[in-house]
This record gives structure tokens, sequence and C-alpha cells, in this order.
């Protein structure tokens, strides 16, 4: 089919802003129109010009037919045209009130090139990437994690026809860590043709837990203690992510002391991480005279001075 130059039907030169396209088309279309035109290709003209409207007017359109249009011009003008294989409108698509355009026209904005078999081209399907939130007690649990996302559907010539829901039940590796992508090879939207399918890339997300902060494969819990058991020495419960274990505290223990449970941590490549428990010191409530005396003897029996160093 021959290139229609719709900046030449409209008398404007292909810089021309909306503006002037608008004005150029109203003169023309009235010029043209065959109720009152007396030419006698008067009919044929008018479509052409209300063609080259449809298109200028778009900006979508616009910027495609400018980009097929740059490609004709940089490969001379041979007479007959036909879109480049696998060609498809980036945004301006067919309409309804398109209809009864010129081949030309159907053959950059509607399916008609389609209708006559003109498949697109075989091409991979694309990826796709989704956020997956998971507990940290997934990362050690055997159990498969329900993963439902929509994926877009195409025809054979590669247009969208539609979506598709699409659930996976996923195991999560074990010492897999946030950030961290898992490919799911095939899963992703459908090839064109028979290409294969593009893949499904899983960007790990750990939910932060109430209890445990993450630092690398370990495990890190603040164990709130009372001033007796760090003084004293005590065992006591401690949380992991499969069940509480005992944990011993040492005599004259200090506030903030890290104490390690090798093993109840995060699973890793080479093995579990650790369980690091802060000791935190908590002083009870004043619950009455009594309590108050009991404090008042202990400081009265120590000589004890936490900042005798500042004196030093």
């Amino acid at each position: 089919m021959d290139f229609k130059d719709y900046y030449a039907l409209l008398g404007v030169e292909p810089d021309a802003d909306a503006a002037a396209i608008k004005t150029a088309y109203r003169l023309l279309a009235r010029k043209y129109h065959p109720d009152i035109s007396k030419e006698d290709d008067a009919e044929a003209k008018f479509k052409d010009v209300a063609e080259a409207w449809q298109v200028l007017k778009d900006p979508d359109k616009r910027a495609d037919y400018d980009q097929l249009r740059a490609l004709r011009n940089q490969q001379g003008d041979h007479g007959s045209f036909q879109p480049p294989p696998g060609w498809q409108p980036s945004g301006g698509g067919f309409d309804p009130a398109d209809a009864g355009f010129s081949d030309f026209f159907e053959s950059l904005f509607t399916g008609a090139r389609q209708a006559r078999g003109s498949h697109a081209p075989s091409r991979r399907g694309q990826d796709v990437e989704i956020e997956l939130p998971i507990f940290l007690e997934d990362t050690v649990s055997s159990e498969s994690k329900s993963v439902s996302y929509r994926l877009p559907e195409y025809d054979q010539y590669g247009q969208v026809v539609g979506e598709k829901s699409k659930t996976l039940n996923v195991k999560i590796p074990a010492g897999v860590t946030g950030g961290e992508r898992i490919r799911l090879k095939g899963q992703g939207i459908a090839g064109i043709g028979n290409a294969p399918a593009g893949d499904v890339y899983l960007r790990i997300r750990l939910v932060p837990h109430p209890l445990f902060d993450v630092e690398g494969h370990n495990l890190i819990v603040t164990v709130p203690v009372a001033p007796w058991e760090v003084a004293l020495g005590a065992k006591i419960e401690v949380p992991t992510l499969t069940g509480a274990v005992q944990m011993t505290i040492p005599a004259h223990s200090q506030n903030g002391k890290k104490l390690r449970i090798p093993g109840k941590g995060l699973p890793g490549k080479t093995g579990k991480g650790d369980l690091i428990a802060v000791l935190k010191v908590v002083m009870p409530d004043a619950t009455g005279e009594d309590i108050e005396q009991l404090w008042q003897q202990l400081a009265d029996k120590t000589s004890f001075d936490p900042r005798a160093q500042w004196r030093r």
C-alpha cells in the first residue's frame, strides 16, 4: 500500500502544533465536505482529511505515526509501504469511530492486518517480579507458601485479550534473606507463538517480628530480667522461632550482657545461626513500705558505687 503523508494532506509542517493542525483540518473539512463541495473527488479528499486529523490530533497516534514516517524517510520512498514486522502501536489504538478509514490507517492502528493472517513474530514471554512478604517463621517451616498473581493473556497476534489468575505453592528455601530473589522458571507471562514463557522472580521481604531482630542469620532477642536474677543467677525460658528453650543467666551479670544460644537462629547455607539474648534489667514497681525498706537495707550494706570510675 502507498504511504500516506498526513501532514501534507492537511497542508501543515511536521512540527506544527495542535492548534495549527486543528485549524487546517476545520478549513479542509469544510472545503471538501460532500454536502457543499462541488469537486468530483470531494468525498475521497474529505475522508483523507478526516483520517489525517484522527491520527494527528491524538498525541499517542501521532507519536506512532511520526516513528514510522521517520523510518520510511530513512529507508527512502519505494512506493509500497508495510509496517515493520511485529509493529504494535504504543498507545494510540483503534477506536470504533475510526472504522472506514484506509488500509494504510488500519495497518497502523487496527487489527485489520491480523484478520488477514499476519501473526506476531514468536517471542519469549516477559518476566514478572513479585514482592513476597514472609514471616521469620516461614524460613524455618517445611510447609509451602501459596503465592497468587495475575498475568496478561495474548492472542497469536501479540494483542492483550484478557488476564488470568495463577496460584503456586512455593517452598521457601532455607537461608533466604530479605531482598533476595527466588526464581520460578517458566511461571511468568506466556510466550508468543512457540516461544517459552517468562520467569517469575519472588523478591523476599521479611516482615518485622514483634520479638526478634535479624542480624545476618542470627536472631537478636531482648530478654527482660529482674535485678535479683542478674545478681544471683537464674534459669529462665527464652522464646525461639521453634519454641521456648531454657537459658542460664550467670550470677553477677550486667544489664546489656549478651548470651548466645547456638543453632536457634535462622537457617543458612552452612548451618543455622544463633540466638543472641540481650539482658535488660527491669525494675519492679514499688509495692509498699516493706519493699522500700529492703532496698534501703541493700543500699546500706553495700559499698558499691556504679560511678566510681568517674572520680579516678
